[in-house]
């Protein structure tokens, strides 16, 4: 099923970022077989970023594009989502600028709604035609969205706390959450965390009939705090969690 009609909670794979972990895909084609794998093990949704030559995550239009066309070789049909993380390029003028050199567009990106900037890049972006998922990493990103105006135009809200004690954790998801439903927003969510507290923030998420996102971005451990293999892995746990805890 395409993930764009679904209206079931949704499971994301989130495939690297900067993880320090063995298994972390860098180069094009290590990223659309990892996606492969997340794919097979239930992914509706693969989110990447994409990697120079030397190792470094980049806005470069030459990487995104061929990362691109490696991923939808691998995954036919499956919508890929990319970063614009400010971590990648922390200028926001020269991020908008590389950004705004991509030949090849992902058919979302994520944006985090605290970043100086993302206001342009959101913009640009909807001009042609990529979706937004408004990433919301605190209780302050969560109420500058609010005041943004931009939520109906966005794809989905991704709440991320970012907080590695599983209290905490829970808790910031809970304030996110609950900022949005007080401003009347009813978007499509998708929870995670980091680390090992990202399985209780799945968890309380699927309770409450929400998607949710892992891989190794995000976790580089199962629930028991064991080193996971892959993004394979990851993505066969959270869909174990889909099917027990779904209400």
């Amino acid at each position: 099923m395409n993930a764009f009609a679904s209206s079931e909670p949704q499971l994301h794979a989130a495939l690297n970022g900067d993880r320090d972990h063995p298994g972390t895909p860098r180069s094009p084609q290590t990223i659309a077989a990892e996606a492969r794998a997340a794919v097979d093990a239930g992914a509706q949704v693969v989110h990447l970023h994409p990697f120079a030559v030397s190792g470094r995550q980049t806005f470069d239009a030459e990487a995104v594009a061929e990362t691109l066309r490696e991923v939808r070789i691998a995954c036919p049909e499956i919508p890929i989502s990319v970063s614009t993380a400010a971590e990648i390029e922390p200028d926001p003028q020269r991020r908008l600028a590389l950004i705004a050199e991509w030949t090849q567009l992902p058919d979302l990106v994520s944006a985090n709604q605290g970043e100086a900037g993302i206001r342009e890049v959101c913009e640009l972006l909807l001009g042609r035609g990529v979706a937004i998922e408004a990433g919301l990493l605190s209780v302050d990103d969560a109420a500058a969205f609010v005041d943004s105006g931009l939520a109906d135009r966005c794809r989905r809200v991704l709440v991320e706390p970012t907080v590695t004690d599983p209290d905490g954790a829970l808790a910031q998801a809970a304030a996110i959450e609950r900022v949005l439903a007080e401003a009347g927003i009813d978007l499509p969510q998708v929870h995670h965390g980091e680390g090992i507290a990202s399985w209780v923030v799945n968890a309380r998420a699927v309770r409450r009939g929400h998607g949710i996102r892992t891989g190794l971005e995000d976790t580089p451990v199962l629930i028991d705090g064991t080193q996971a293999a892959g993004n394979g892995e990851l993505i066969a746990v959270a869909a174990g969690l889909l099917a027990e805890l779904r209400p």
